[in-house]
């Protein structure tokens, strides 16, 4: 799809409004590229997608709130069709995997050439899943490690609560933003422990750390 101009319409996820601009600026000089809306986190991305209905959503992960992936699995359970196409910091087989299982089109990290980024958009608009280099690479060598992956075992919705569990969130806040029950919540960081084979929130980071979902930096202090 495009449009009447044979554009693709382009909406773009990212907190920093800065981050934003840069690859808006990049887009905007590419002749079959029109960006159309955009969103600062993953409630709003979800809101004005429906309103916006563009043909392709470049969205980063880690968001205030609502993150990357559950945001991509609420659009595509709301779209089928939907083209969404990560575009982050994290060089992480773990988000990887979580974004495609929850429906991304591709995955390209923000260390990687603008030529990537445009060349990935075109592979996804194509209908072809779209990984950048450094990427590719993660998820080879996570296929060649011993330890089971953590993120197979989880669900998008599951990883989603992994994520804001890992960032100090508490069963309520964690509820209250995912608009489910504090039961639920709770049932679920127990579940999360189970699969990952853990008994305690130390031993989770500790996978987490391992399994490269977080970095040691991230829990510094």
């Amino acid at each position: 799809m495009s449009d009447a101009r044979g554009r693709t319409r382009v909406m773009l996820v990212d907190d920093h409004a800065i981050v934003r601009e840069g690859y808006r600026s990049l887009l905007q000089k590419q002749d079959r590229l029109e960006v159309v809306a955009e969103a600062g986190n993953g409630a709003e991305a979800y809101r004005i997608y429906k309103d916006a209905k563009p043909d392709l959503v470049i969205m980063d992960i880690s968001m205030p709130g609502i993150g990357g992936v559950e945001a991509i699995r609420r659009i595509r359970q709301w779209d089928h069709s939907a083209r969404v196409l990560v575009f982050t910091m994290h060089q992480s087989a773990a988000y990887a995997i979580q974004a495609i299982k929850a429906g991304a089109r591709g995955y390209v990290t923000k260390s990687s050439p603008p030529d990537t980024l445009l060349r990935a958009i075109a592979e996804v608009m194509a209908g072809r899943i779209a990984l950048s280099p450094d990427i590719d690479h993660e998820l080879a060598v996570n296929r060649l490690t011993d330890e089971p992956s953590a993120v197979e075992t989880l669900t998008p919705r599951e990883f989603e609560i992994l994520r804001m569990l890992l960032a100090e969130k508490s069963v309520d806040e964690i509820a209250a933003t995912l608009h489910i029950s504090v039961k639920t919540a709770a049932n679920t960081r127990y579940l999360i422990r189970a699969k990952l084979g853990v008994a305690s929130d130390i031993e989770l980071v500790r996978l987490a750390l391992r399994q490269r979902i977080i970095a040691a930096e991230d829990i510094v202090g």
